[in-house]
């Protein structure tokens, strides 16, 4: 997908996701939720890797709708899956 991007961190803090499987969860999402209690450009959500993970994502999006994924993680917190609605 073109309209996203994973922020460098991401992958440096939690080395068993790559790039790839973020852009994949991203593009394979379950659920997702806009925060409007903080930034109205926050998102969260929960897709799935390549890998058949669940992946937990915090991404802002810019004026021009690109989405930068700035936190993920497997598996996702149990807060994120409340958020989310998955359980």
């Amino acid at each position: 997908m073109k309209n996203v991007t994973v922020h460098k961190r991401v992958c440096l803090l939690h080395p068993d996701l790559s790039e790839h499987d973020v852009v994949t969860a991203w593009n394979h999402i379950l659920s997702s939720f806009t925060r409007t209690w903080t930034d109205l450009r926050e998102c969260v959500a929960v897709g799935v890797d390549s890998k058949g993970r669940l992946v937990e994502m915090i991404a802002v999006r810019s004026i021009d709708s690109t989405f930068m994924i700035y936190h993920a993680k497997t598996p996702p917190t149990k807060k994120v899956l409340k958020e989310t609605g998955l359980v």
